[in-house]
């Protein structure tokens, strides 16, 4: 596997705005299947994921492939005027695999092995798996590398969803080859793990183990080098696949299916690879501030793929059938979630799926046609949605053009949340959105950034956490706000380097000069208690979670906790370096208090939102050139009315606006002005 990915000629995007879903017509019988294809011209769809869990259907027996049925599916999609994302099948090895090879199932941390009867049984490492699903992908290529349905390859289904990780022997003698690859010597990996703790050390490398069920806290450099190659094992099956459909079909793009804020693969590495960034979302009804978090997934992914279009390749039409409590959509809450991900950037909408199953553990899930059949709400609201996509077609070249990031690295995910911490309750996702929820409800857009990032693009960067941190980052983060850039910083940042060991001469290690400010100790929070951050403004604010006992060291002091041992001490400073600011937060406000703090760092940045509008509505601005669009989401229960700067055409209703446009509760606006 290369280290930096494949090189991409072009961009890749399709040839017109994607409407579908994953067909599965080896559930059903031949003759529904012209039906589907009638129904499939009646919505508007125009590309179907097919072949996702095919495999013990185009591979009966070992080395025996039935190709017949999915030529005769590929052939009428085709004169149908759909489009096929052609999956490899690889997601759920046939049963035939087990009986041959038990060694190619995963092993649990305490050593269970976890048998066929779901899906997604199989060992990352294991060379029987690799093997048969190299076979596999080969013989699909080579019979469809010509067939005129195929625009996109979709390898395996939704990587590390069941399976991130495998302890049994093949596993751990892959870790061990990855180990010497990285470090080089014994010397090394024992220095960088710090295996002088505890009688650790290592003398031969048949001597490591994957951090297996253990009798208390394990080595956490141990730990994360194996999220590290857990992420990397995925990955590598992932490039064999990658590798042979280039090989075979240069011209075919090549995507899988990304999961939201996915912990276990690291997606800024994995994203490399692909040629359409593409993720499955699905939003609880039962959660208020879904769509916020939605937004925030569809931020990252557009982010994972440097800002070119990505594709929602799957949502559910209602209800999902996985979650304790499986709340429908209510009306109108499908059209609204499709939007925001086209506003946010994707190339489409894709449902998981097509047809309701009538059978397995997915038959309650949701599909864009119902077990009602053409009958039901469900069915109408995807018709008109197809409909409607067909009118928006100028979204497709615009773009979004971000002026405020968020850093946000996988592997300090993991170094953070691993065990032995200061406190158990500081989760990554959970400050992420401590400053995102606050910044959509300002409507400022913005993109995440890994830490190699050249960072000169943006006006602000958002650090909710970076507990590890390499010197370069560090570096690069000096050079922004020197430059002028604007800085927002939470506790708990700059303490280790990338194996996982202190940061030397005071925390927060690489961060003190550009902060201007040592942290002589932590002092985090119980559950449930509190504490309180007064400003020098005269704002006061409940806060919780964590405490950092600051010594100044250039600094301003912009708030003060106001209770405890350490009242008086600073909570909130500002510190200039070179012609930018830095911020530093050193507990977790209220709401209101980090809504207090990002709109004066924006303001001070130079960062707008993209419209002033009422609470509950979002407001996202796509540009090409000189063109600019205006989308508009309102997300209350009450009708909202947004104030125009100049008068506007809605896209969606050919509607001319002059001064206000109303939406109604869910409704939705593409502006141009």
């Amino acid at each position: 596997m290369t280290s930096n990915g494949p090189n991409r000629k072009a961009p890749f995007q399709l040839a017109a705005m994607a409407y579908g879903g994953d067909y599965n017509p080896e559930q059903w019988p031949e003759e529904t299947w012209h039906e589907d294809v009638r129904l499939m011209r009646e919505a508007g769809v125009n590309l179907v994921s097919v072949g996702i869990f095919a495999w013990a259907k185009l591979e009966p027996r070992p080395g025996v492939y039935d190709f017949a049925w999915l030529d005769r599916v590929l052939d009428l999609l085709h004169a149908n005027g759909v489009m096929v994302d052609l999956a490899t099948a690889t997601a759920s090895p046939p049963p035939w695999l087990a009986k041959l090879h038990p060694e190619s199932l995963p092993v649990t941390a305490d050593g269970r092995t976890l048998w066929p009867g779901s899906r997604q049984q199989y060992c990352p490492s294991s060379p029987a798996y690799r093997e048969a699903a190299a076979r596999l992908v080969r013989m699909m290529a080579e019979r469809y590398k010509h067939h005129p349905a195929l625009v996109l390859w979709h390898v395996n289904n939704e990587y590390a969803c069941h399976v991130s990780e495998c302890f049994c022997d093949e596993s751990a003698r892959h870790f061990r080859r990855w180990l010497q690859q990285r470090y080089g010597s014994l010397d090394a990996l024992n220095a960088a793990w710090g295996t002088a703790f505890w009688s650790q050390q290592y003398a031969d490398w048949d001597e490591i183990q994957p951090p297996r069920a253990a009798p208390t806290f394990q080595n956490p450099t141990q730990q994360l080098d194996w999220r590290r190659f857990s992420s990397d094992a995925l990955l590598e099956c992932y490039e064999l696949e990658h590798a042979i459909l280039k090989e075979l079909t240069p011209d075919v793009p090549v995507t899988t299916n990304f999961m939201h804020a996915f912990k276990p693969l690291d997606y800024w590495k994995w994203a490399q690879y692909e040629d359409l960034v593409t993720l499955d979302m699905y939003p609880d009804p039962t959660e208020p501030d879904a769509h916020v978090y939605a937004a925030m997934n569809y931020d990252l992914i557009r982010s994972l793929g440097t800002g070119r279009p990505w594709l929602l390749m799957e949502q559910a039409p209602g209800q999902v059938n996985w979650r304790p409590h499986n709340l429908v959509k209510e009306p109108g809450i499908m059209r609204l979630w499709s939007h925001q991900a086209l506003a946010r950037g994707s190339d489409g909408v894709m449902f998981f799926q097509w047809r309701a199953s009538k059978a397995g553990s997915e038959k309650f899930h949701s599909g864009m046609v119902p077990h009602g059949g053409t009958e039901t709400r469900t069915w109408r609201e995807v018709v008109a949605l197809g409909q409607e996509l067909r009118r928006i077609e100028e979204l497709r070249p615009t773009r979004i053009h971000a002026e405020a990031a968020i850093l946000f690295d996988w592997e300090n995910w993991w170094a953070l949340e691993l065990d032995s911490k200061p406190s158990a309750d500081l989760r990554l996702v959970g400050q992420v959105r401590s400053y995102y929820d606050r910044l959509f409800e300002r409507n400022v857009t913005v993109d995440f950034v890994s830490p190699g990032t050249t960072l000169s693009r943006y006006r602000l960067v958002l650090v909710p956490n970076l507990y590890m941190v390499r010197d370069e980052t560090a570096r690069e983060l000096e050079r922004f706000v020197e430059a002028g850039g604007t800085l927002v910083m939470s506790f708990f940042s700059g303490i280790v380097n990338e194996h996982d060991q202190i940061w030397l001469g005071g925390y927060p290690g690489p961060f003190r000069r550009l902060l201007g400010l040592r942290v002589e100790e932590f002092a985090p929070l119980a559950p449930g208690q509190t504490n309180t951050m007064r400003m020098a403004d005269g704002h006061q604010f409940a806060c919780n979670l964590w405490s950092d006992i600051i010594a100044l060291e250039g600094a301003e002091v912009l708030g003060e906790f106001g209770e405890g041992w350490y009242a008086g001490r600073p909570a909130l400073t500002r510190h200039t370096f070179g012609r930018g600011l830095a911020y530093y937060l050193a507990t977790r406000p209220e709401p209101a208090g980090m809504a207090w703090l990002l709109a004066r760092a924006c303001h001070e940045a130079g960062v707008e939102p993209a419209a002033h509008v009422p609470a509950g509505v979002e407001a996202v601005r796509r540009q090409s050139g000189t063109a600019t669009l205006l989308y508009l989401l309102n997300h209350g229960h009450e009708p909202a009315d947004v104030a125009l700067e100049s008068p506007a055409l809605d896209l969606l209703t050919g509607q001319r606006h002059c001064g206000i446009v109303t939406l109604e509760p869910r409704g939705v606006a593409i502006l141009r002005s």
